[in-house]
């Protein structure tokens, strides 16, 4: 794994005039765990749809997710489902495990110019999320799966349109992501990347898709506190 890199410096980001985010295990840190709760709702989902006990549910959900960005993408391939309902049930959980964090949000409102969500989630879910956390208002806009006509980070075509549809220059944006995977495009586009990390790196269990690797030139910093990072480039 990537260790942290170097200190960021308000100079790295004074070309930064536009600012997006991540959802989940980006806006809020990894050891919550809130997206347990979708997974179990995706697994319970495949495996009634489908008739599967949960361990062969289960495998099926992460081999779609893999495949297609998202375990919704390779149901709507391979089996016709209702994205809305996928979406209403994956979402249906307790956010009670996220509490306000006033600190994040003086950090994101402190950072000059516009700041959006991007997620392969639904917007009721980055609202209800961001709501909880009490950083909600300081947001411009959502860009989710549903404007993403369902087709999920890491395509191309999904961070073309949201570029597009909220007219970002990219040159002047950053990235913030907790997966890799998901920095590349805007490297490409001219987005200065940032990757969030679990706290206690090395010993935390996580996905091997998850991880960085030497091949990751694509991301420019590496940091496992957000607020604090927001905090170092605003000044």
């Amino acid at each position: 794994m990537t260790k942290i890199d170097r200190t960021p410096t308000k100079a790295d980001f004074s070309h930064v005039t536009e600012w997006v985010f991540d959802l989940d295990n980006t806006l809020y840190p990894h050891h919550v765990n809130l997206f347990a709760q979708i997974d179990k709702n995706m697994t319970a989902y495949v495996s009634t749809l489908l008739q599967m006990e949960r361990d062969e549910a289960r495998k099926l959900q992460k081999q779609y997710y893999l495949d297609h960005g998202t375990t919704l993408q390779g149901l709507m391939i391979h089996h016709g489902v209702d994205p809305n309902d996928f979406l209403e049930k994956a979402h249906a959980i307790d956010y009670s495990s996220l509490t306000a964090q006033p600190e994040l949000g003086a950090a994101i409102k402190a950072l000059p110019g516009r700041k959006f969500i991007f997620t392969n989630g639904s917007v009721k879910h980055a609202e209800m999320a961001a709501g909880a956390l009490g950083i909600l208002e300081h947001f411009d806009d959502i860009f989710d799966i549903v404007a993403a006509d369902f087709v999920p980070k890491p395509a191309q075509a999904t961070y073309d349109k949201f570029a597009a549809l909220k007219r970002i220059e990219t040159g002047k944006a950053a990235m913030f992501e907790d997966l890799p995977r998901n920095l590349k495009v805007p490297k490409t586009l001219g987005m200065q990347t940032v990757l969030l990390v679990p706290n206690n790196l090395e010993d935390t269990v996580v996905e091997w898709w998850e991880k960085t690797s030497g091949e990751d030139d694509h991301i420019d910093f590496v940091t496992d506190d957000l607020t604090d990072f927001l905090a170092k480039i605003a000044g």
